[in-house]
């Protein structure tokens, strides 16, 4: 079966003069930082986490089992987030999960290829970009707004997913698709 983890956007709510939506970052995108998303990227097996019950405080290492993770993969989150503000408002962009700093090195290490997240990034504010850099130096890449994990996650919490970016030159965002194979 397949499920599209794709954030639908209405092109209405694209601001006029947005930097961010010119450079790539609008809806289901990659954070490349000016790095090079590698085409074997476009499919891997990926591993789904149950965050939704973390409310108040950072996403950290004991809210997951890291001996699950494995070389190469996506790892996802699922918090619930995108399901409860709309897209693009204040309390979405400024008030989402965060993951812990730990948790952000500590998956890295792993040497996994992407982060996904259905919420607007790993870390707010200026440490967003920071993480973000952090990450696609070491070839991990930051998959934000994705929707519809807690529909995979009714039926498995393993899956590969296929995620195709936009070829954008000087982007430090690539839209993509993501599809999810249960």
């Amino acid at each position: 079966m397949l499920i599209d983890l794709t954030l639908p956007v209405d092109i209405s709510v694209l601001s006029e003069g947005n930097k961010g939506e010119l450079k790539g970052h609008i809806g289901t995108h990659f954070d490349v930082m000016e790095q090079v998303f590698p085409l074997e990227y476009t499919r891997r097996n990926a591993i789904l986490f149950d965050v939704r019950d973390i409310s108040g405080r950072e996403i950290t290492v004991e809210d997951i089992d890291p001996a699950r993770i494995k070389e190469g993969m996506a790892v996802l989150f699922c918090s619930g987030f995108i399901e409860k503000f709309e897209y693009g408002s204040e309390q979405y962009r400024h008030s989402h999960p965060q993951l812990s700093k730990e948790l952000i090195r500590t998956l890295t290490e792993y040497n996994i290829s992407v982060i996904g997240l259905d919420f607007a990034g790993m870390r707010r504010g200026k440490e967003h970009t920071e993480y973000d850099r952090f990450c696609a130096e070491r070839n991990v890449f930051a998959v934000e707004n994705l929707c519809s994990l807690s529909e995979v996650l009714k039926i498995t919490d393993e899956c590969t997913v296929n995620i195709y970016p936009m070829r954008l030159i000087g982007a430090t965002g690539l839209p993509c698709r993501v599809i999810a194979e249960v």
